[in-house]
């Protein structure tokens, strides 16, 4: 089975990375750094699928984290 797809940004005014999916029903997370966003999406996942009625693979659950920072800066002379 292909992985699921999630895809975070880092809203840096915020302080988090925040996650969603289209594989994933109402799947949305936030954390302050990418490994507790990692544990989170690792707990929540399952959770989302068996809510949703989608079927569950069995064994292990994986997915794909796709992540982007941008960085604004503005410079005054």
């Amino acid at each position: 089975m292909k992985p699921f797809s999630v895809h975070a940004i880092w809203d840096g005014e915020a302080g988090v990375w925040g996650a969603s999916s289209k594989d994933v029903r109402g799947l949305v997370a936030e954390a302050s750094t990418r490994e507790a966003l990692v544990a989170m999406l690792k707990a929540r996942i399952p959770e989302l699928l068996e809510l949703n009625g989608q079927l569950l693979p069995e064994g292990e659950i994986r997915f794909r984290l796709e992540s982007e920072q941008v960085s604004t800066e503005i410079i005054c002379d």
